[in-house]
């Protein structure tokens, strides 16, 4: 492969070892898979880190994986959020590595410019892929610019409706996409590192005041300005950066903003918490949550898709509308209760469901000719 391929093409370690799948039987050849993706590094975000995880975790389930991803591509930075780059990948190009690689299995993680090159070829050639729905781009773009999230979602339903399956995060979006006309929807879900992310050992000094935390994109679907409104009594700490941070800064002045973290800083910072701030609306999922909990930290959100089901009925933490409220309640909440809950959601297990759903849903070799639902609904308008 050459220099140039490299750059675009993270293959996962280790991946030809033998004998350590539960998928694999003898000592046949890896699984080939190709992950298609838009967002990569150094974006840090619940898409990258769930597909880190997988592409780490594949020979121990008989795979290969090869991420399709933008780095070595020119790009030009997302309107209202130039940190992140959208790729402007040539079709040709990508049918040239896809040839290389030589995947059995395809599955497409995002909708962006990789996405719909890579559903495009697998179309025009009858090869089965998965896909995944990890936001709510819906509810993003329509906080953003005066859209209306029903042809947003038509655009959505587009994409997938071609797909063998389409994982979801939890059992709630699974009935929520269901209403809105998604098929071949099965539930992935996600995990935590729980050797990263520990409780603290040594108790806080007896009248510190607490740390209320949130780890976000700064960005206004987020609804961080909820949190940072709230009047509170300890200090308020964010960690994440974005394209709101200076008019988040101007809510509060008082708040600590301490930009990206990654690694023991980050796991450092949500040690220290009391607790975890998690006030979004639109999430799919919230990764971040489960930092906290595996942390010792309980999670303050509203009751909403997400929270709805990364807490549920455990106790690890408390939703409810007035945020404050929610916030206070969860003080009283002992760490060994969210560490314990926490543990429950394993990235083994996470990576067992995924590869299960890939293989479970064919080799992307035979040949799988459909309805591809026709032009992209927008364009079709046009």
């Amino acid at each position: 492969m050459s220099v140039a391929n490299e750059a675009i093409f993270s293959q996962s370690p280790g991946a030809e070892a033998s004998g350590r799948s539960e998928l694999r039987r003898g000592a046949l050849p890896a699984r080939r898979l190709l992950i298609a993706t838009d967002a990569w590094h150094p974006q840090v975000n619940g898409v990258v880190r769930s597909i880190e995880h997988m592409v780490a975790r594949a020979a121990d389930f008989g795979f290969e994986a090869t991420v399709l991803e933008p780095g070595a591509f020119r790009s030009v930075p997302m309107p209202t959020y130039p940190e992140i780059r959208l790729a402007l990948p040539r079709p040709s190009r990508i049918a040239r590595f896809i040839v290389q690689v030589k995947p059995q299995y395809v599955h497409i993680a995002t909708e962006g410019p990789i996405g719909l090159m890579v559903r495009r070829y697998c179309l025009a050639r009858g090869l089965a892929f998965s896909t995944g729905l990890h936001t709510r781009f819906p509810e993003y773009a329509a906080a953003r610019f005066p859209l209306s999230e029903r042809p947003l979602y038509r655009m959505l339903r587009w994409f997938h409706a071609p797909a063998d399956c389409v994982m979801v995060g939890t059992q709630t979006m699974h009935d929520e996409l269901a209403a809105k006309g998604f098929d071949n929807l099965v539930l992935w879900q996600k995990g935590v590192d729980c050797a990263q992310f520990r409780p603290r050992t040594r108790k806080r000094p007896d009248g510190a005041p607490p740390i209320f935390l949130t780890v976000a994109r700064l960005a206004v679907e987020k609804n961080l300005e909820a949190f940072l409104a709230l009047d509170l009594p300890g200090q308020k700490i964010v960690v994440g950066d974005g394209p709101d941070r200076e008019r988040l800064q101007a809510i509060d002045p008082s708040a600590r903003f301490l930009g990206k973290l990654t690694g023991e800083p980050l796991a450092e910072i949500y040690r220290s918490a009391d607790v975890f701030v998690f006030p979004s609306l639109t999430d799919t999922f919230g990764i971040v949550m489960l930092e906290a909990l595996a942390s010792g930290v309980p999670v303050a959100a509203y009751p909403v898709p997400g929270p709805l089901d990364v807490l549920g009925s455990s106790g690890a933490g408390v939703m409810d509308w007035d945020l404050r409220r929610a916030i206070m309640a969860a003080r009283g909440i002992e760490p060994a209760v969210c560490r314990a809950h926490a543990e429950g959601f394993d990235w083994i297990e996470s990576a067992r469901q995924f590869y299960g759903h890939v293989v479970a849903y064919g080799l992307a070799q035979r040949d799988t000719r459909r309805d591809t639902g026709g032009p992209m609904p927008f364009a079709a308008k046009a």
